[in-house]
């Protein structure tokens, strides 16, 4: 067997197809305004992180985190903002990407 460098590793958390493609989909609109410039993405051993950037060269804006082992408790998924605050978390990824739907975006005229 090969060694597929893209494949995750045993025990890593990564995220899924879905969530991937919601995480991208928010990055896309959030991009389209103007809020965020750049993103990255690591799976690690406890958690996979979707980081969000307003320049390359600075720390988060945004971490969204999906731990599995706090599933059954307080919920698998998190919004950091930048001092580390948990801004949002919950069980459902729907559930916690709403924090960003809030006052966002207006209708301009």
């Amino acid at each position: 067997m090969a060694f597929d460098p893209s494949a995750p590793r045993a025990g890593q958390v990564f995220f899924d197809r879905r969530e991937l493609e919601r995480l991208l989909s928010l990055y896309g609109r959030m991009v389209a305004a103007g809020e965020w410039r750049d993103y990255g993405i690591a799976g690690l051993t406890d958690a996979a992180v979707f980081s969000v950037f307003r320049r390359a060269s600075e720390a988060p804006l945004y971490r969204i985190e999906k731990r599995p082992e706090l599933a059954r408790r307080q919920g698998a998924w998190a919004v950091i903002g930048q001092g580390g605050l948990v801004l949002r978390r919950g069980h459902e990824l729907e559930q916690v990407l709403r924090f960003f739907d809030k006052g966002r975006f207006r209708v301009v005229d």
